[in-house]
């Protein structure tokens, strides 16, 4: 079968640049990795198709004998050798390593392998997720046997070296072709890549080194978290592989409503109601906070829909630095119901003001009222 065009195997046009060529290949080396399709043949196909054309197109030199002669410029130029399992004879695949594992250097699929992340949803309440709580929290994760300490093997015994790749985890195979010698490597099927043969399985986890636990996570949650808030719990994530570190666990943060308040940033915002006395008046009045009750001023001819600011009483800043503050909104409310004499008083109100109140509009300067002191 003939091979496809390099370019075409990146999905780039012939004249891209570097970065746009390594971009492609790193986004399609991401999606074929072997690692990422165990047992995969068509996907370990196509990996080993992209290495290769990456591997001649990164190169200025490879590059530029391929865009004169094709593949026949390209395969007498140092395809001898290629090594795909590995990566030993590629240059500028090491790149892989920081898509897959965080780093540069050589990986095989023997050798340590970190733990998958974790992620928890955690529910809290107004005031814990504005002052800070301390929880326990209950985490499904894998972790290492303490039956075989991770070996797979069963007590008083260990792994052995395998003898089919002699511990390399990989076995090469040589091909003669007329453009030079290839050699493939693959990964061992008589050790699965570990590079050791378990004779006798663990009893408690029939080989495979780990275990299925819930385990309980003590965890400080700050004062000033809010709803998408995310809190990096490092090393709680799943056990690594074959000596590998564990993961990371990442808690997110849902906040239940509260029925008084309201959360903007820091600042939080409620409502408390008061009578048109008092807002004609003025008033000395208690409203709720966040850590109990508030004496505040209401000064005369105050208007429905007023907010007054009380300064430090909002939620802490997460990082320090002081807290948010606390907005009230008064609201004037208008009795719905009132004795003869209320009205009488009323009336007189009214006429003490200079308006006359006409016979059978006691309705309409009742409404009057209302929307004066409603706004």
């Amino acid at each position: 079968m003939s091979k496809r065009d390099y370019y075409e195997v990146l999905g780039v046009s012939k004249d891209a640049s570097q970065e746009e060529i390594k971009k492609a290949y790193r986004k399609l080396a991401r999606k074929y990795h072997p690692d990422a399709n165990p047992g995969d043949k068509e996907a370990e196909a196509k990996f080993k198709e992209i290495a290769e054309a990456y591997a001649v197109l990164s190169d200025p030199d490879k590059r530029a004998k391929y865009d004169q002669f094709g593949h026949a410029g390209a395969d007498g130029q140092g395809f001898e050798g290629f090594d795909f399992g590995g990566f030993e004879d590629f240059g500028g695949l090491n790149d892989i390593f920081d898509i897959f594992f965080g780093g540069g250097g050589h990986r095989r699929r023997g050798g340590p392998q970190r733990g998958a992340d974790l992620k928890l949803n955690l529910e809290l309440s107004f005031k814990e997720a504005a002052f800070g709580v301390e929880k326990d929290i209950q985490v499904p994760r894998t972790e290492n046997c303490e039956t075989c300490n991770g070996t797979g093997a069963a007590p008083g015994s260990s792994p052995k070296t395998c003898g089919v790749c002699h511990g390399t985890g990989q076995v090469k195979q040589a091909a003669e072709t007329p453009f030079g010698r290839i050699v493939q490597t693959r990964t061992c099927a008589n050790c699965r890549g570990t590079g050791k043969v378990i004779e006798k399985l663990c009893p408690t986890c029939g080989g495979s080194g780990q275990v299925r636990r819930t385990r309980s996570i003590h965890v400080k949650i700050p004062a000033g978290v809010d709803n998408g808030s995310r809190i990096r719990l490092s090393g709680e994530g799943e056990h690594g592989l074959r000596g590998g570190p564990p993961g990371d666990l990442y808690i997110f943060i849902s906040v239940r409503p509260h029925k008084i308040f309201k959360r903007e940033g820091n600042d939080v915002y409620c409502e408390v109601s008061i009578n048109f006395a008092q807002a004609a008046l003025g008033d000395e009045i208690t409203v709720p906070t966040l850590e109990g009750e508030a004496e505040l001023k209401i000064p005369a001819g105050t208007q429905s829909g007023t907010i007054f600011r009380i300064r430090g009483k909002g939620v802490p800043y997460v990082n320090g630095g002081g807290r948010g503050d606390q907005h009230v909104r008064v609201k004037v409310v208008t009795p719905t119901k009132l004795t003869e004499k209320q009205k009488e008083l009323l009336k007189e109100f009214i006429k003490l003001s200079g308006e006359k109140v006409p016979k059978g509009a006691e309705k309409g300067f009742f409404e009057k009222v209302k929307d004066a002191f409603m706004g």
